[in-house]
């Protein structure tokens, strides 16, 4: 059997409070092409050379897709490292924005939509699930949360899910 190879890739998980208190996350509905087509994710993408290392290209990445300014943002933790069935190696990284969300200037090639979704959405079991789904590469048990039209799962889910509970705690300064 070949050993797969696998891609270093980084994100930005940037999250803050809104003028209530509420704390937000702030992901990307990517557009329809590409393998991740259509799906829910964070901002972020492949590790490039000229990138110093995976941060700097978590916040490249971020910046490109949804204009998202280095200067508005504080990186406030490494995440653990997920990697997905299709051959990447994702370092998240937790961010707060220290400046009110700008206007969202997203990468229209690459992304459909930003969404800003609070927390305790996310945190909401009515709105999650499980199911059988057939895939590209076969039939897998998928959880997910339903948000509005959208379905997020994946990698982006396998970040989150452990990250909710310990934002609500307040573990981090947001």
């Amino acid at each position: 059997m070949r050993a797969r190879l696998s891609v270093d890739a980084a994100v930005l998980v940037p999250v803050y409070r809104d003028r209530a208190g509420d704390m937000h996350v702030v992901l990307v509905v990517r557009t329809e092409h590409g393998r991740h087509g259509g799906q829910i994710a964070f901002p972020g993408g492949i590790h490039s050379p000229a990138d110093a290392d995976l941060r700097e290209t978590a916040l490249r990445e971020a910046h490109e897709e949804i204009g998202l300014e280095r200067g508005s943002v504080e990186v406030v933790a490494t995440l653990p490292q997920v990697d997905t069935t299709t051959g990447y190696v994702v370092t998240p990284f937790l961010a707060r924005l220290v400046t009110e969300p700008p206007a969202w200037q997203r990468q229209e090639r690459e992304i459909a939509e930003v969404l800003s979704v609070a927390l305790t959405d996310l945190a909401r079991e009515d709105l999650r699930g499980e199911e059988m789904w057939d895939l590209p590469r076969g039939r897998w048990l998928v959880r997910f949360v339903r948000l509005g039209r959208h379905t997020l799962w994946g990698a982006t889910y396998r970040i989150l899910e452990p990250l909710i509970p310990r934002l609500l705690a307040g573990e981090w300064a947001i």
